[in-house]
């Protein structure tokens, strides 16, 4: 429906348009950090947009690659940052996708292999998934320590405890074809303050791809097994409905046109307009997936288009009184 809208394509909307898009759309997914939150403190008007979405009677999903913590941390982050309406089963993280996928997709039978925090750990767990207990003494080295008999699967997210032992387990595992290898998402790096960066599991992912000679299977974005979990977890998705809002061009963004969403880019978190419009310009086709189709400042943004859509609220139950009497 939005690709009838003359202001599609890269460029800033406000105003009526976001209104006329706002109500176009039945399904809005965002990404969280640097769109809706930064570190512990809430961007500016955020949780006033969700929680009206919510309340005008729209689907709203979180769809993070943070997998650090399990979703029930993410319900506390949400309620101690405003975000009242929000419920559980509307948040979709990368750690929480790969149980799914452990669980329902391949059916793994044996131990899980985890490079990743106790986040990681505890969605796996939760879903019934057995993982490898770390229980190497301190000098243990690859070269006499313990290796699980049964690991099916290695999975890797972020790991900020991450050893050269760690990566040298995962890579004598894979060496079995028949062990698969996941990685949570693929990011590369975070922003920190201060102009320093954070690696990312892609990262992680990059090393042990290397080492063994095998590539990872993404399950978070830019893969369309997130939204797969979201359409298997909601009736009557449409992709046509929904709108994908993101700060990252080569995840937020691809991850919406792969799986055939409209996508939105706000400027308060990695990715900026000059990015976008980088991408627009390229050679390569494949770029051009990483083109927004909407842009705005910040998702605060949409505070009028609500305005709007409760004065005509107003004026129509007006109507509707003055002619019933």
């Amino acid at each position: 429906m939005a690709g009838a809208f003359g202001f599609k394509g890269c460029q800033k909307i406000r105003g009526p348009q976001i209104r006329n898009l706002l109500e176009a759309k039945d399904f809005f997914l965002f990404d969280c950090d640097g769109v809706i939150w930064h570190g512990e403190k809430e961007i500016t008007g955020a949780a006033k947009v969700v929680n009206s979405l919510i309340r005008n009677g729209k689907h709203v999903v979180f769809v993070t690659n943070n997998c650090t913590r399990p979703r029930e941390n993410y319900m506390h982050k949400f309620s101690r940052l405003g975000f009242h309406e929000v419920m559980l089963e509307q948040i979709f993280s990368s750690s929480y996708c790969s149980a799914l996928y452990l669980r329902d997709v391949v059916k793994v039978r044996g131990q899980v292999f985890v490079i990743g925090c106790e986040g990681l750990r505890r969605e796996l767990l939760e879903a019934g998934i057995p993982c490898v207990e770390e229980a190497d003494e301190p000098e243990a080295t690859i070269y006499n320590c313990d290796l699980a008999p049964d690991v099916k699967a290695v999975l890797v997210g972020h790991d900020d405890k991450l050893t050269f032992l760690k990566l040298a387990k995962a890579s004598c595992y894979l060496r079995d074809p028949e062990c698969l290898f996941l990685a949570t998402d693929n990011d590369p790096w975070h922003p920190l303050s201060g102009g320093r960066i954070l690696p990312g599991s892609g990262s992680l992912t990059a090393a042990i791809e290397v080492a063994s000679g095998r590539k990872a299977t993404v399950i978070g974005k830019p893969s369309r097994f997130m939204f797969e979990c979201i359409s298997s977890q909601f009736s009557g998705v449409d992709p046509a409905q929904c709108l994908m809002v993101g700060d990252r061009l080569e995840t937020d963004m691809l991850f919406g046109s792969n799986c055939g969403l409209d996508t939105m880019l706000t400027l308060t978190g990695v990715s900026q307009m000059e990015d976008a419009h980088e991408y627009s310009k390229s050679d390569l086709s494949t770029n051009h997936s990483l083109v927004p189709d909407y842009v705005v400042d910040t998702i605060a943004d949409f505070l009028p288009a609500f305005e709007d859509v409760e004065e005509k609220k107003e004026e129509e139950e007006k109507k509707e009184e003055e002619e019933s009497n």
